[in-house]
């Protein structure tokens, strides 16, 4: 699934979070604490490649997520909430993350162990489309953690209730601001060599942006995120995939897609306000609304 979500990318859908290394928010905020409950998720697949995004939890043991970062998945996924992963701008010399000692074979949750590092097992939405099918989207993915984190450590978000976006009239779309939450770099100038904006591997912290809406339909919501516009702060890009987006400090949508390799301008989210992915929280998660 992964190789042909790669090859979307050359026909010009840029999927976030699917590229080792992986990166993430164009400009905005360096998040500190103020989204403690997001979180970056790790995994590997069954090449032996390790891809990153982003998730929320939502209930102590559950993980909201995009289902292109769940799909194909071998072994456990690795949590981390560190709002800051490497504070530099330069690759460190060893990596942030433990490796799996089998890569092929991904991680078996003995890698770290809590507050550092937890573990959880990925699902993957039954009607994800692979993005072959836009009103059948369903890039919604969770993690089950294998132990629940107590409220007193992370204070779970709340997913937003069915028909939230619905009750945005199409003329305040363009007025009504979204905040996305995710882990990476901004696109920026090289610090040598060609001066194009580029997405860097680092610093790797938890970001947020703030977005105008620009079109909704039954599975998408999008937005624009232009700095130049007065308005939006940024957008996102790489390795943001899975995070969310808040209205009214809900989860309304999960980073989904973007339409170019500098991640500016229109990006796509999959709602979770919508009847599939809540049926499918409820009913296979106990997940209450």
């Amino acid at each position: 699934m992964r190789k042909n979500l790669l090859a979307l990318v050359t026909a010009a859908l840029v999927v976030l979070g699917l590229q080792a290394p992986a990166h993430a928010s164009t400009q905005g905020n360096a998040d500190g604490e103020a989204h403690p409950n997001v979180g970056l998720i790790l995994s590997y697949s069954d090449d032996g490649f390790r891809y990153r995004c982003t998730a929320t939890l939502i209930r102590d043991d559950l993980l909201l997520t995009a289902a292109h970062c769940t799909d194909g998945v071998v072994g456990k996924v690795l949590v981390t909430f560190d709002s800051t992963i490497v504070a530099g701008r330069t690759r460190p010399d060893v990596s942030p993350f433990p490796a799996a000692a089998n890569p092929k074979v991904g991680y078996l949750g003995t890698e770290g162990s809590a507050p550092k590092y937890y573990f959880g097992d990925a699902h993957t939405h039954p009607g994800y489309s692979g993005f072959t099918d836009m009103k059948n989207w369903n890039d919604v993915g969770v993690v089950v953690l294998d132990q629940p984190i107590p409220a007193d450590v992370i204070t779970p978000a709340s997913v937003a209730g069915v028909g939230t976006l619905d009750g945005i009239k199409k003329s305040d779309l363009s007025k009504t601001r979204f905040t996305a939450v995710g882990y990476g770099t901004e696109v920026r100038k090289a610090d040598a060599g060609p001066q194009k904006p580029t997405a860097m591997d680092y610093p790797l912290i938890r970001r947020s942006v703030d977005m105008y809406g620009q079109k909704l339909t039954p599975q998408i919501l999008q937005t624009n995120g232009s700095t130049t516009n007065g308005k939006d702060t940024g957008s996102t890009c790489f390795g943001d995939s899975g995070g969310p987006v808040f209205l009214d400090g809900k989860v309304v949508a999960v980073t989904s897609y973007g339409l170019n390799e500098v991640c500016r301008g229109v990006s796509g989210y999959q709602r979770v306000d919508i009847a599939s992915a809540q049926d499918w929280l409820a009913d296979d998660f106990g997940y209450q609304f």
